[in-house]
């Protein structure tokens, strides 16, 4: 394959972000977009010279080398199971989905099938997060903080829970990738919300929520979520080991031991390319750096929801061991 054919479901800001990306590949042909607003498609398309299609049905028609999945949160479910179903090559942004029913029967479609899949984590790509792993390895990992203060974004649905889940499913889950990736898995999560919207028209959501997290490796965390700010504020994870303090951004690594502090910068830009990439040359056949497939992606997704739902449950709960994704099952119990 001299060329990689990728098709977009979704013109949104995300869709936008990887056209822009993957049009600078040289690799990469954009053969079309497809929405529900057809106005934003046109305009995606129009803007990359590909063509606009009516629906996935006519997208997958066109014989795309790979697809673009870049649907909001409660979108997600028919579009992948099409996708699947035609053995096309999925990269899906995260979150997967909006609830964990939906994105269990994906990861059980994309198993059986044997799908090549990747998941917008592109965190993972921070060389920065790399250096972090390789400083804690052989090391005790005694506690982990992470944090995700940040706005409402400017689109109707993600205020609402059944839209998006809410902030720490749509966006600390990057911060929640991280933790599993850095820490291990969490065993038993216990969260509260604050039970006040942020003042947006329709909103359902918590304006804040707080978390307390048990590791199966030893270590206690926690997580805080909010959504009433007018900008980003906090977006990261800060880890003490043994002998070891780290403080890890998008935008770089504090580095506190025995000898001292020291700061390593980060292009989280560079890490949107390199997500994209690497998902390129899976497909083409040129390389096998996709850190996180769908199965993993559904790790840190479950993660996410246990928060969410103790938070709105007012209760413990416990991760049992993740089922093998060809199973139905959760892996969620919530303590009565």
């Amino acid at each position: 394959m001299r060329t990689c054919r990728v098709g977009l479901v979704g013109a949104g800001g995300v869709a936008q972000r990887h056209a822009r990306v993957l049009s600078g590949f040289e690799d990469v042909e954009l053969v079309g977009v497809t929405d529900v607003r057809p106005a934003a498609a046109a305009a995606l398309a129009g803007t990359h010279g590909a063509r606009t299609f009516r629906d996935v049905d006519e997208l997958l028609a066109a014989g795309p080398d790979a697809v673009y999945v870049c649907v909001p949160p409660f979108a997600h479910g028919a579009v992948e199971e099409a996708v699947v179903a035609a053995g096309v090559p999925m990269f899906v942004e995260k979150p997967v989905a909006v609830d964990l029913v939906t994105a269990e029967r994906i990861a059980d479609l994309v198993a059986r099938r044997g799908l090549l899949t990747a998941v917008g984590h592109h965190w993972r790509y921070l060389p920065v997060v790399q250096h972090a792993r390789d400083l804690l390895a052989g090391r005790t990992v005694r506690m982990v903080s992470g944090a995700w203060w940040d706005r409402v974004p400017p689109v109707d649905w993600w205020c609402r829970r059944d839209g998006s889940g809410g902030p720490v499913v749509e966006q600390a889950a990057h911060v929640l990738d991280l933790v599993r990736l850095l820490v291990g898995e969490a065993t038993e999560v216990t969260a509260y919300g604050d039970g006040s919207p942020p003042p947006v028209e329709g909103a359902d959501i918590d304006s804040v929520t707080a978390a307390t997290l048990r590791f199966a490796g030893g270590a206690v965390g926690t997580l805080t979520a909010a959504c009433v700010l007018g900008w980003k504020h906090r977006a990261g994870v800060e880890i003490l080991a043994d002998g070891l303090a780290l403080t890890l951004t998008e935008d770089g690594l504090l580095v506190c031991d025995g000898d001292g502090e020291r700061r390593l910068p980060a292009d989280p830009e560079a890490a949107r390319v390199a997500v994209d990439r690497a998902f390129v040359d899976a497909v083409r056949g040129l390389g096998d750096d996709v850190r996180v497939p769908y199965a993993e992606a559904l790790a840190t997704h479950r993660l996410a929801l246990a928060v969410a739902d103790s938070a709105r449950t007012g209760r413990a709960v416990r991760l049992d061991q993740p089922a093998p994704a060809t199973l139905p099952a959760s892996g969620v119990t919530v303590d009565a």
